[in-house]
C-alpha cells in the first residue's frame, strides 16, 4: 500500500444550497408597525449521509423564525439546508464523526449566515445576523447524549443505530 492510499485528506468538493424558503405571512401590515422588536428562535440541525466511496454530504439545516413582541403572530419564517460534499478519507470511525458532526458544520455555517441574512433583508426586514455558533461543543453534547442512550453493549437502548448528528436551539 503506497504512502497516498493511507494519508488523511480532507477537502472540500462542493458547497450548495439544497432547499431554501421565506415566508412573511404578515405582510405589508408588518412593515406598517414603528416598533421592530421581534422574538427570533433558532433551529439547528445537521446531517450526514455517505454518497461515494470517501464522499460524504454534511447538510446544516437552520430554521430562524420571527415572532411579534406577544409571540401570536409569525413576523418571517427561513428554512434553509445548506450543504457540502466532502472527501473525507483514512479517518477512523470517531474523527469521522467529529469532522462530520463538527468540522464540516463549522464549514457551511458561513455561507447559511449569509443566505439568511440576505433573504431577510431582501423580504422587507430589518438586518439580521445570526451569531457565531459552537459546534464543537454541540457535538460533544450530541455524544454525550448518545452515550447515555447505549446500554453496555455499545447498542442503542432503542434498538436503533446512534448517528453523529448535532443539533441545538437558540432563542433571542
Amino acid at each position: 500500500m503506497s504512502e497516498q492510499d493511507t494519508e488523511k485528506r480532507l477537502a472540500i468538493i462542493k458547497i450548495y444550497v439544497k432547499d431554501f424558503s421565506f415566508e412573511s405571512p404578515q405582510a405589508p401590515d408588518v412593515f406598517q408597525s414603528s416598533e421592530w422588536a421581534p422574538q427570533t428562535n433558532l433551529n439547528l440541525r445537521s446531517a450526514h449521509k455517505t454518497t461515494g466511496e470517501n464522499l460524504h454530504e454534511v447538510v446544516l439545516t437552520l430554521t430562524v423564525e420571527a415572532k411579534d413582541k406577544e409571540g401570536e403572530q409569525t413576523l418571517f419564517l427561513v428554512e434553509l439546508h445548506q450543504a457540502g460534499l466532502f472527501d473525507i478519507r483514512n479517518y477512523t470511525q470517531e474523527e469521522l464523526g467529529a469532522l462530520v458532526g463538527s468540522f464540516c458544520p463549522n464549514i457551511l455555517f458561513p455561507y447559511a449566515r449569509e443566505s439568511i441574512a440576505s433573504v431577510v433583508q431582501k423580504g422587507g426586514f430589518p438586518e439580521f445576523v445570526l451569531q457565531p455558533i459552537n459546534f464543537d461543543a454541540l457535538y460533544m453534547q450530541s455524544v454525550a447524549e448518545q452515550a447515555k442512550g447505549t446500554d453496555a453493549n455499545g447498542e442503542d437502548a432503542a434498538g436503533g443505530e446512534s448517528g453523529g448528528d448535532n443539533g441545538g436551539e437558540e432563542n433571542s
